[in-house]
């Protein structure tokens, strides 16, 4: 089923770009949320005429995302965690955790935005992106320290 949306869905696409998505995604979620419409001709034609304030969306939403990365870029965070006599943690360290840190620091960044494939199980230092638009991913420091 195609659908145009009406606003920006990380995992579909950016607000005015016509999309085909599962037909009961459509109608279950994004039809009644009012996150999309049909791809019909009169949709179509009304949309193309609120391109835009469409586009002065999109730049508004890329340049306060690129302003989050420009905070985010060079922050590091330094977790304590218990460990064993071989260096080796005794559970994990997760995306709340790392959330945890970063909003001692003043940022607050959502779950879905961290990019931590898996939980961190080892002493060191990591890399991990984050996700605060399409194409911008800047990267923090994560360093994990024994206890």
């Amino acid at each position: 089923m195609k659908v145009i949306l009406k606003e920006t869905i990380a995992s579909l696409g950016i607000i005015g770009s016509e999309v085909k998505v599962a037909a009961g995604y459509a109608r279950n979620y994004l039809l009644p949320q009012d996150k999309a419409v049909l791809a019909t001709e009169p949709n179509k034609k009304l949309l193309a005429q609120q391109k835009v304030k469409f586009d002065l969306q999109i730049a508004k939403e890329k340049g306060l995302a690129e302003e989050m990365a420009k905070r985010l870029e060079g922050v590091s965070c330094t977790i304590a965690a218990k460990v064993s006599d071989e260096n080796r943690l005794y559970g994990s360290v997760t995306a709340r955790d790392i959330l945890d840190c970063l909003a001692k620091q003043g940022l607050d960044i959502e779950k879905r935005m961290l990019l931590l494939g898996e939980p961190i199980k080892t002493l060191g230092t990591f890399k991990v992106p984050i996700r605060v638009y399409k194409g911008v991913k800047p990267e923090i420091t994560v360093e994990i320290v024994p206890e």
